[in-house]
């Protein structure tokens, strides 16, 4: 007996093989931003990505159709390469005094699902997070949420071409966001 995962919209999901090579990169990048190697993780990139964390608005399911977040509206993050490359310079200067002493971070990513794209070559992916994050003594944080990546096949191997990160936050407790998902 064979067992076929579709989703919702009845796509087949991707074979065992490539599946594997999803979580695969999934947990590299994890371990990537947990060690603080952020070229390696820019390199994980594709030069065309897109980085959107919306922010959350908490409305009625009356209301809208109960949508909690829109393009074009406020958000935490909405990044391009450019702005990537940014984000990571400042962290290594020597005045980025919310990072010195560094966050430590400890990402977990689970509940990997991976569906054919619209392009060839690119699957989109489902996923959900943890991301704790601790500096100093007593600065705790915990973000947790779900994404949808689009990852691209290339030459060189898979990139990270777009990403949607919802958390389930809708105020952040955190005092900062010196953080990637």
């Amino acid at each position: 007996m064979t067992t076929t995962t579709t989703d919702i919209a009845g796509r087949r999901a991707v074979d065992a093989y490539t599946a594997y090579e999803i979580e695969t990169f999934l947990k590299r990048e994890a371990r990537l931003l947990d060690t603080e190697r952020y070229d390696d993780w820019l390199a994980m990139l594709a030069e065309d990505i897109h980085y959107w964390m919306p922010a959350i608005e908490s409305r009625r399911r009356a209301n809208n159709g109960g949508v909690t977040h829109l393009p074009g509206r406020m958000a935490f993050f909405d990044d391009f390469m450019e702005h990537l490359q940014k984000r990571v310079a400042r962290f290594k200067q020597p005045t980025a005094w919310a990072e010195d002493p560094p966050t430590r971070h400890t990402h977990v990513v689970g509940n990997v699902e991976a569906y054919p794209a619209e392009s060839e070559g690119e699957y989109e992916v489902y996923s959900t997070f943890v991301n704790y994050r601790s500096r100093v003594e007593t600065d705790n944080d915990m973000l947790i949420g779900r994404r949808t990546d689009i990852i691209r096949r290339t030459p060189d191997g898979l990139r990270l071409a777009r990403r949607k990160i919802v958390i389930t936050q809708t105020l952040l407790q955190a005092k900062n966001l010196n953080t990637f998902l």
